[in-house]
């Protein structure tokens, strides 16, 4: 199973999100001296779920992070986390950011997963 493929399914088992986006933005940090080269060591995710409701985004950060704990000490290096509890807006700079790009590298794992 891929790096990402394991992320959405540790998130959507955890947090029980309406909606979850998982990109891939390793082909961003390829050649990056830090880089391990593997092309998955950087994601981003957007995960609004009601487990955040009432929550800091500190709190919220804690929970995605504990989530994937196993990843963030192996493979993965690096993860950006946007993580709102449903009915929050999605500030239009970061909804933009998130829309799937035109294939190749960068795109999205899947499509996004919007669950009602």
């Amino acid at each position: 199973m891929s790096i990402a493929a394991t992320i959405r399914e540790k998130l959507m088992i955890a947090l029980r999100p309406t909606r979850l986006d998982v990109i891939n933005e390793s082909h961003v940090h390829a050649g990056h001296r830090s880089s391990p080269g593997t092309g998955e060591s950087h994601f981003r995710v957007l995960v609004m779920s009601p487990e955040f409701a009432g929550k800091s985004r500190v709190d919220r950060h804690r929970l995605v992070n504990d989530t994937l704990a196993a990843e963030l000490k192996g493979r993965v290096h690096a993860l950006a986390i946007q993580a709102y509890a449903p009915g929050e807006e999605i500030p239009t700079k970061e909804h933009e950011f998130i829309q799937p790009q035109s294939g190749g590298k960068g795109a999205f794992d899947s499509e996004p997963a919007c669950l009602s």
